[in-house]
């Protein structure tokens, strides 16, 4: 049974960071994608950041990039996202899902999920 299982979310102020961890079992990690998601309150969940298997390659949304750092460690079976200057508008649940499709950045091409992390930004 796969499991995807976040941790690191909090409440930061504005301008600080926050690192997300994801730990995988149950899967072959290093034979999957991995990417980051977020929903906020109201709004449909989006894509934030993907690092493929070897974690030689990432992509992030233009809302993130520069701000957050992608990576993983497939000996520890574990993704992590670092988050810099956080603003207001990052507040979200944020997710972890694997995905088999290399390159993907679609929320349908990722089979597996994790339950979320709550991020909240105060200003």
């Amino acid at each position: 049974q796969v499991q995807l299982v976040e941790s690191g979310g909090g409440l930061v102020q504005a301008g600080d960071s926050l690192r997300l961890s994801c730990a995988a079992s149950g899967l072959p990690f290093s034979d999957y994608d991995m990417g980051w998601f977020r929903q906020a309150p109201g709004k449909e969940r989006e894509f934030v950041a993907t690092i493929s298997r070897g974690g030689g390659s990432t992509f992030y949304a233009d809302s993130v990039r520069g701000r957050f750092t992608v990576s993983r460690d497939n000996a520890k079976n574990t993704v992590y996202l670092q988050m810099n200057s956080l603003k207001p508008e990052d507040t979200a649940v944020y997710y972890c899902a694997a995905t088999f499709y290399s390159g993907s950045v679609k929320s349908a091409d990722f089979g597996s999920w994790g339950q979320g992390t709550q991020v909240t930004v105060s200003s």
